[in-house]
């Protein structure tokens, strides 16, 4: 028997949530469009997604109004992929699981996340919580920085990219010739 892609006898946020972002592949999508990824193939290549999946993923983003399409060129006609604020709402949940699965599974620091406007060197709180003011930080004043468990000569070039410190939400730049 198949497994459906509901959850109708289920009266809970969560299994809405889920029938949204629950499938295997979506919340890495999210997570990269966070760090900046934008471009179809951007997505491919850090991804390692097969074609088929990330299109339909995309599509089903798209459709839930967490990812927007914007053609950025005309010929060959280009589109690239924007997170809406519904979107950016997911920071916390990705904050949230991304530290779990670190203590649980990993213990390695990939990466860290800090208030880029305060200018502390603490990382943020399980809350996105700014340990130096108190505040929770909007995302755009996120800034990641590679953490010691990092490859640091990845062999994509988003992966090169998310080397440098940056802002979320801020397009990568995924240019081969960067020097790291």
């Amino acid at each position: 028997m198949a497994l459906g892609k509901d959850y109708a006898t289920q009266e809970c946020s969560i299994a809405r949530a889920l029938e949204v972002v629950g499938e295997r592949w979506t919340l890495l999508v999210v997570r990269d469009a966070l760090y900046g990824v934008r471009r179809y193939n951007d997505f491919l290549v850090h991804l390692g997604i097969p074609r088929a999946v990330l299109a339909a993923r995309l599509q089903t983003l798209i459709a839930e109004g967490i990812l927007e399409k914007r053609r950025y060129q005309e010929s060959p006609p280009r589109d690239e992929y924007v997170l809406t604020d519904r979107g950016i709402a997911l920071w916390p949940t990705l904050r949230s699981l991304g530290l779990w699965g670190r203590e649980h599974f990993s213990g390695t620091q990939l990466r860290a996340f800090r208030h880029a406007t305060c200018g502390t060197e603490e990382e943020l709180g399980p809350y996105g919580e700014c340990p130096a003011c108190g505040t929770v930080v909007p995302v755009p004043d996120v800034e990641m920085v590679p953490g010691p468990g990092l490859d640091p000569d990845p062999a994509d070039p988003v992966s090169r990219a998310l080397l440098r410190p940056k802002r979320l939400v801020q397009p990568i730049v995924t240019d081969p010739a960067d020097p790291v």
